[in-house]
């Protein structure tokens, strides 16, 4: 297991509204929420999502890792820096303003 890995309770029993509200459940919204005040070092924001088999997942999962979204390019990466995808959404030369830009 990776450092940075956080095993969590099971989630067969989680409620529909943590479901609902879970900001480590990949989405775009999610994605967008975290931004406002993930930690934005060497270029990168740090985000944590559900994992299985190391990609973030849109369902809860035993595990929680820490992936890694450029905004240079519009990538999420995993942990060991592989690009997981590519979303036009976040990329600064198709439009994207980061949100530390807009903190200070």
């Amino acid at each position: 297991m990776h450092s940075n890995d956080k095993n969590i309770e099971s989630n067969e029993n989680m409620a529909e509204d943590r479901k609902d509200t879970d900001l480590h459940i990949l989405s775009y919204e999610n994605i967008q929420k975290q931004l406002e005040n993930a930690p934005y070092e060497l270029g990168y924001y740090v985000l944590r999502f559900y994992s299985k088999d190391g990609r973030p997942s849109d369902k809860p999962t035993d595990t929680i890792d820490e992936f890694y979204l450029y905004p240079s390019g519009g990538t999420l990466r995993d942990k060991h820096f592989n690009i997981v995808f590519y979303d036009s959404r976040f990329d600064i030369y198709r439009g994207f303003k980061p949100p530390h830009l807009k903190r200070k």
